[in-house]
């Protein structure tokens, strides 16, 4: 009888947050995948996605394994790059939306990313929790302004937040579009580019600073993680932009009952 190894993940480390709250994102080994879904070291990924292209049994069996580390399912969603707001108690069948909230146990808060930002939230009572898949589309559509505005409608006080594995600064190029959707709204966000001299109208963008820019403007101090990227990092995380063909990781966050 084969015994399931529980996959490797990151622990957020935010301090200040309840014992009670749980919170995990996956890598990419620990699975069952094959390439190009694999860990890149010749063993099984842990790709969650359904939607990329992969057997549909590996990926059934590696959330079997992220399950294991849950205490209950999580509440999957199907993410457009947009700003709804969910609350993951009542998700059924993977509706489409960005983000999602948790008030008291029973429910399970998942985003699943290869580039974009995961972000992470609890609040310091550890009544609310929250999730979003915070993509530039996402960022400069309102997800984390209103994944905030949810948990303090459902009753969060202080908000932490943590920034999971997302594309480096050095690596995420973009067109002068993405620069421009986020300074006319926030002219300090201009230092979150820096122009690409060897491609004119093309800047390397901080997914970072600019989800910590939005975050502070919503009167969250409170804020770590980051410093990741994905794309580089080839040992620990699928990266679209790097592969284009390639496994989702899962950043979760829940309630302990």
């Amino acid at each position: 009888m084969s015994v399931m190894t529980a996959p490797a993940v990151l622990l957020p480390d935010w301090q200040g947050a309840p014992s009670w709250v749980g919170a995990l994102s996956t890598l990419r080994s620990g699975g069952v995948s094959l390439a190009p879904y694999d860990d890149g070291a010749g063993g099984g990924g842990l790709n969650l996605g359904t939607h990329v292209g992969d057997d549909p049994a590996a990926v059934a069996q590696n959330r079997a394994r992220l399950r294991a580390l849950l205490p209950l399912d999580p509440a999957w969603l199907t993410q457009v790059h947009g700003n709804i707001v969910l609350d993951a108690a009542h998700v059924q069948g993977a509706p489409e939306a960005d983000a999602s909230i948790a008030v008291g146990p029973g429910a399970v808060c998942v985003i699943q990313t290869a580039d974009c930002l995961p972000v992470l939230f609890c609040d310091s009572q550890g009544r609310v929790v929250g999730a979003a898949h915070a993509g530039w589309r996402g960022l400069a559509a309102g997800v984390l302004e209103n994944t905030v505005a949810a948990m303090r409608a459902a009753g969060a006080g202080d908000i932490l937040a943590w920034l999971g594995p997302a594309i480096g600064p050095a690596c995420f190029e973009v067109g002068e579009e993405v620069r421009q959707a986020f300074v006319d709204g926030h002219a300090e966000a201009s230092a979150a580019f820096v122009p690409n001299l060897n491609a004119p109208g093309k800047h390397f963008a901080d997914i970072y600073q600019l989800a910590r820019l939005l975050l502070r403007r919503q009167g969250i101090a409170k804020i770590s993680g980051g410093g990741f990227c994905t794309m580089t990092d080839a040992a620990r995380f699928y990266s679209y932009r790097r592969d284009r063909t390639t496994g989702r990781m899962a950043s979760l966050v829940w309630l302990q009952a």
